[in-house]
């Protein structure tokens, strides 16, 4: 038995089964909806569908909405996997001005600001962490101590990276809205 969805293009499929004495049913969707999020490989460049929600002096905030293939189905309501994430970004510009609270935009960014970002958020503390505790673990002797001596190296990274470098990295990983 098919079932027509509220959306153009999807289609919802009812498929009932006898599973141990019990009968199951499954509804499975099928939509064409257009994504939120876009990847230029050959410009290394990432695009969001965002909507601006305030303005202050050069800084446009503005609330990306991250959905998954399902959240514009039909069938969502009957479905557990139909999900859909707000995200607030801060965007720094000069023209900030010109934009309008509501106004849909599109930000950019670059592929590599994201790797970078992974590697300062997670690589470097697994880089500082691992010899910390073997270090802690060797000339202690103590497990529960050598641990303890590597959360703290860890807690001390993110201190200083807040507390010295915070300007400088959000000036390099930025979005940027599209003209």
């Amino acid at each position: 038995m098919k079932l027509r969805g509220a959306i153009r293009g999807a289609s919802v499929m009812k498929k009932s089964e006898k599973f141990g004495g019990f009968n199951k049913t499954l509804y499975l969707c099928s939509a064409f909806v257009k994504p939120t999020l876009q990847i230029n490989v050959m410009t290394d460049i990432i695009s969001h569908d965002a909507v601006v929600k305030a303005i202050d002096n050069e800084c446009v905030h503005v609330t990306i909405i991250q959905s998954s293939a399902c959240s514009g189905c039909a069938a969502k309501k009957m479905c557990s996997s139909a999900e859909a994430k707000e995200k607030d970004v801060d965007v720094f510009t000069p023209q900030a001005s010109s934009y309008q609270v509501g106004q849909k935009v599109v930000l950019e960014g670059r592929l590599t600001d994201g790797r970078r970002a992974a590697i300062i958020a997670y690589g470097l503390p697994l880089l500082l962490m691992l010899p910390v505790l073997f270090v802690a673990i060797r000339l202690t002797g103590s497990e529960p101590l050598g641990a303890l001596c590597a959360l703290i190296t860890v807690a001390l990274y993110y201190v200083v990276i807040y507390l010295f470098f915070r300007k400088r990295l959000q000036q390099s990983f930025s979005f940027r809205i599209k003209h």
